[in-house]
């Protein structure tokens, strides 16, 4: 009988073992596939979570912010242990949030803020400064124009996305003190080539065939390639007589750059999910508080080093 006893407990013992040793399941929220760079966050997310043993839900909301808050709450049904979300809107989360908070789940935003009043609705934002980003781009083409007169058109990202906003916020800072570079359209291409090829080719239209256009900002790389079509479907030379300037740093804009059709990105890494797993684990192992805000890396990229940015970028898998 005591044999049996002690026989029992061990196999508790190992039974606990096992399930201590269960994988973190994580429900993640994704946008869509909108772009190239938003593929690419996808695809680091499942590379990164399979890295650290963590088993990685997927939903695609398909750019709909009510296909994110059904795959919220199934994710809170399904009593996973952390939900991700890049949201397409900054506003309209609070009721699902509350529900996650009420359920215990920790929530992490990746790349793209939101607007509530209760902050502690979420636990923390892994994302760039992207009022920062659309300063770069600002201040590189008023640095490349060097005094002279320079009419911007600005193809925005979906309205009412936290990232739109604040691209757009840190360019006209970026240009304010020039008095020679001013935005005379702006107008949403929806993050996508094929609603960024439409849009320039109604401000090329609209400003004298293209004459009256010195630079296109847009704010993705993707818009910037449809962009790109666009001027040269009007018989125009993208990069010299209109310069592109973008952000994100996908694989097509480096090739852009390489045929003398694009003029610089600000890159912005799509391993947001990354630190997102750290600060997890952090939290469930050792009890530690994410920071509210994890900011990653954006930088400048030009043409000479384009070649190079391409295929780093190809042998990562983008």
């Amino acid at each position: 009988m005591y044999k049996r006893l002690l026989l029992t407990a061990a196999i508790g013992g190992v039974l606990m073992g096992v399930a201590q040793a269960a994988p973190l399941v994580v429900g993640f929220s994704q946008i869509g596939s909108e772009s190239g760079w938003r593929s690419a966050e996808t695809k680091v997310a499942k590379q990164e979570a399979e890295k650290r043993g963590i088993t990685l839900k997927i939903a695609d909301a398909q750019q709909k912010q009510e296909n994110q808050i059904k795959a919220v709450r199934s994710f809170i049904a399904q009593g996973v242990d952390a939900i991700f979300i890049a949201p397409v809107v900054a506003t309209g989360w609070a009721p699902v949030l509350q529900e996650a908070k009420e359920a215990k789940i920790p929530v992490f935003l990746l790349d793209r803020m939101i607007e509530v009043n209760d902050p502690t609705l979420y636990t923390s934002v892994v994302a760039s400064d992207s009022v920062h980003e659309g300063k770069v781009a600002g201040d590189w083409l008023v640095k490349d124009v060097a005094g002279k007169p320079c009419n911007v058109v600005e193809l925005q990202g979906t309205v009412g996305a936290s990232v739109a906003i604040n691209r757009k916020k840190g360019f006209a800072e970026g240009i304010a003190a020039a008095e020679n570079v001013k935005i005379v359209r702006s107008q949403s291409g929806d993050f996508t080539r094929s609603k960024g090829k439409e849009v320039m080719e109604s401000f090329i239209k609209a400003e004298q065939n293209g004459k009256n256009i010195c630079a296109v900002y847009s704010h993705n790389d993707d818009m910037a390639i449809g962009a790109i079509q666009a001027i040269k479907e009007a018989g125009l030379k993208p990069g010299s007589q209109i310069k592109v300037v973008s952000i994100d740093g996908v694989p097509d804009i480096f090739k852009a750059m390489m045929n003398g059709e694009a003029n610089a990105t600000v890159e912005l890494t799509p391993d947001m999910a990354g630190p997102a797993f750290d600060a997890l684990l952090a939290l469930k192992k050792e009890g530690t508080q994410p920071p509210k805000f994890i900011q990653t890396e954006s930088k400048l990229l030009l043409p000479d080093t384009a070649k190079q940015e391409f295929e780093m970028k190809k042998n990562m898998g983008y």
